[in-house]
């Protein structure tokens, strides 16, 4: 860890972020929510999509001052079954908005088996595991997917037509971490682009293509006119499977939804549509059985010998939790000018106390 991060305690860096969210309009039980889902992405290791987006130019403070996300918004179940339903967010914080879907999801789930919710007229959800691993605890298996404003072109393409479009899945297992698959459908999330220009860096090649569909190292491409590439970067690379994961997204969360595919969104008002599912295991088969072969698997994956200069073989969700234990531990890590975000949004907004009792 670079010496100019410093770490914070997650729980008053949680009682920051509320009561910001708080003084910005959230009624205290969805700034309580917003904080919780925010910090839990630090706290697993996506520094893309935790408190970093609360005060920035493109954050959630900025949208809740503008009106562009409603702080009290009437979120409504627009039509249900007993095992769906369509979820009206009204354009509140997605984070609050996707915390009740899933909610609904899994209280479907616990009593019909299976429970699945589309949402359109949200905003912008944080971390997509997040709500995939609200399942966990109920012995149910979660997704979560959402579609974002355009930002990816398709194989073969030169315009941007698709979001980064994440899915996300989370499985329980018994005595070992749980499955934890959290991935753009992209080369890599376009937090990842952010985080390498508020530290000074070049991207890889292949991420991303200018305007003229070159290759590019300019973490700045998506502000120029380029665009990401899809998960497999190159045709040769086989980018059409993350081209397909991507309209799979946008149709579950955009076309079932109604809310519209990702070159129907505005980025003025950065609305999204979501798609969420539980799976209550029981309903298949005893969760404990389930349970105990999901550590049988992950052990097996784990102990696959490595290759030549590789430590070991980590098998999906284990590097999440290790970043949880050791940040829990330690302290999450910001960035000096997410702290002097937050700085700047406490002196904004009147919350100077709650900010000198975050740094102290």
């Amino acid at each position: 860890m670079s010496e100019e991060y410093r770490r914070f305690d997650h729980g008053r860096l949680r009682d920051f972020v509320a009561a910001a969210y708080k003084r910005l309009g959230l009624p205290s039980e969805d700034a309580v929510i917003a904080a919780e889902v925010m910090v839990h992405g630090d706290l697993m290791g996506i520094d893309s999509h935790g408190v970093a987006h609360l005060g920035t130019h493109f954050g959630y403070a900025p949208g809740l001052r503008n009106g562009t996300i409603k702080a009290n918004p009437q979120i409504r179940v627009v039509h249900e079954t007993p095992s769906t339903a369509l979820i009206d967010g009204d354009g509140g914080l997605g984070l609050v908005v996707a915390h009740r879907a899933m909610e609904i999801a899994i209280a479907k789930a616990a009593q019909v088996g299976v429970g699945a919710v589309a949402v359109t007229n949200s905003r912008h959800y944080g971390a997509a595991l997040h709500y995939a691993m609200m399942a966990l605890p109920h012995d149910m298996i979660g997704i979560s997917m959402t579609n974002t404003v355009p930002s990816v072109l398709p194989t073969f393409g030169r315009e941007r037509m698709l979001g980064t479009n994440p899915i996300s899945v989370a499985a329980p297992a018994g005595q070992e971490p749980p499955f934890l698959l959290d991935m753009a459908t992209s080369v890599v999330a376009g937090g990842k682009l952010e985080l390498a220009r508020r530290k000074g860096e070049l991207i890889p090649f292949g991420w991303a293509v200018d305007k003229d569909g070159k290759p590019t190292n300019d973490p700045f491409v998506t502000r120029q006119g380029g665009g990401l590439l899809p998960l497999g970067s190159t045709p040769e690379l086989s980018s059409y499977k993350g081209y397909g994961l991507a309209v799979l997204v946008d149709i579950l969360c955009g076309v079932l939804s109604g809310m519209g595919y990702s070159t129907m969104l505005s980025r003025t008002t950065g609305e999204m549509g979501h798609f969420f599912a539980a799976f209550r295991i029981d309903a298949f088969r005893p969760a404990a059985d389930f349970k105990a072969m999901m550590d049988e698997m992950m052990r097996a994956l784990r102990a696959t010998p490595p290759v030549e200069g590789a430590e070991r073989v980590l098998v999906p969700g284990e590097k999440e939790a290790e970043a949880e234990r050791e940040r829990l531990a330690k302290g999450i890590p910001l960035h000096p000018d997410v702290v002097s975000s937050l700085g700047k949004l406490a002196l904004e907004i009147d919350i100077q106390a709650e900010f000198q009792a975050l740094i102290s």
